[in-house]
């Protein structure tokens, strides 16, 4: 009898008394699934509702985003922060529109929408104008548009990634539209920095007879040599002219690509060789310079601008093209200084424009 009714009582119990199966356990699953399916639609992000400051960025639960035509949902693993986002967050950026999620480069995981090229879990890295007119990656989602993304190497890890679409794209675009060769002499200043740093790596990894950057700070000279790079001139030590002609044996450089700007912008221009040019595309230093326009007419110089987001597709692809080789080869190696968890973004960017570091300033996410 109790082989065909389990649901009696077992030997032993008492008399009248059935084991009954609770729903309690069924409808706790449900409310907890039902919770759980709310919870997928929105996600963790750091937004910025004005552009007044720091003050202004806020930890908000906001919608996941949707998968549309063109678009691929990557989660987010790392976010890069860059100049460009405290930019933007101090109201020097006219095209921003408030609220806003910052975060212009980042890796991640694809989640869906990626077709055949990037089939879901593959590893990811990508930037663009996301974080600028547009919502960033400074969130747990992001739907990317396919054409940004670029698988990222296997030895790479997401919080290296994080930090390579900008500098290393900008870099090797300047570079190529500079008319670099091996062989050539290639300045940036700011070792410590996303783009000096970048360019002094690709030059180095291509050819470049001189890799030259520098640096105002004697700890971050010698780090720099610790790490590697023997042509750094140490401005608190000796003048950025004497440098470059002590290095070049008096030639100059062939190529100067500043991402500082203001006033330190004339002294780089003074080093260029005969027939030399000086690509700006940065004003961490200011928007305003005063130039010796000598230095480029006695020169037959040229001085020209950059915009990352200005390039057209075609660009991306033949940098990447580049650019993945070196890091599958140890060639180019991303440098992260300091890794922070999403919710101190704005600690982060603190660190970045005020702390000046040597390497990338990461969000965890």
């Amino acid at each position: 009898m109790l082989a065909l009714y389990p649901d009696r009582v077992n030997p032993g119990e008492r008399s009248g008394f059935r084991r009954v199966r609770s729903n309690r356990n069924l409808t706790t699953a449900k409310v907890n699934a039902s919770f759980d399916e709310g919870q997928k639609k929105y996600m963790r992000a750091m937004r910025t509702e004005g552009f007044s400051g720091y003050k202004d960025l806020k930890l908000v639960d906001i919608p996941k985003p949707a998968v549309s035509d063109g678009r691929v949902l990557v989660r987010i693993t790392a976010a890069g922060v860059t100049p460009l986002d405290y930019t933007i967050l101090s109201g020097q950026y006219h095209l921003a529109k408030a609220p806003l999620v910052l975060g212009n480069e980042g890796a991640g995981v694809v989640e869906e929408g990626g077709g055949t090229n990037f089939p879901v879990g593959s590893r990811v890295m990508f930037t663009r104008q996301y974080g600028a007119s547009e919502d960033g990656t400074y969130s747990e989602w992001l739907a990317a548009r396919q054409e940004n993304l670029c698988l990222i190497p296997d030895n790479i890890e997401d919080v290296s990634a994080a930090g390579i679409p900008v500098a290393y794209l900008t870099a090797q675009m300047t570079l190529s539209l500079a008319g670099f060769a091996k062989g050539k002499t290639v300045l940036s200043p700011a070792i410590g920095g996303s783009v000096g740093n970048a360019v002094t790596q690709l030059a180095r990894a291509q050819g470049a007879k001189h890799a030259i950057s520098t640096t105002t700070n004697h700890a971050k000279a010698q780090q720099a040599r610790y790490l590697g790079f023997d042509e750094v001139i140490d401005l608190s030590e000796e003048k950025l002219s004497a440098g470059v002609r002590r290095i070049t044996e008096g030639y100059g450089a062939d190529i100067v690509i500043d991402a500082i700007g203001g006033e330190i912008l004339s002294e780089p221009l003074g080093t260029l060789a005969m027939g030399g040019s000086l690509t700006t595309l940065g004003y961490s230093e200011g928007r305003k310079a005063t130039i010796d326009v000598t230095d480029l007419i006695w020169k037959r110089a040229s001085m020209k601008s950059f915009s990352l987001f200005a390039q057209p597709p075609a660009a991306y692809a033949e940098a990447w093209d580049t650019i993945i080789p070196l890091l599958r080869s140890g060639a180019v190696k991303p440098i992260v200084s300091k890794t922070f968890p999403l919710a101190q973004a704005a600690d982060a960017l603190r660190y970045l424009v005020e702390g000046r570091p040597f390497g990338r300033v990461i969000l965890k996410i």
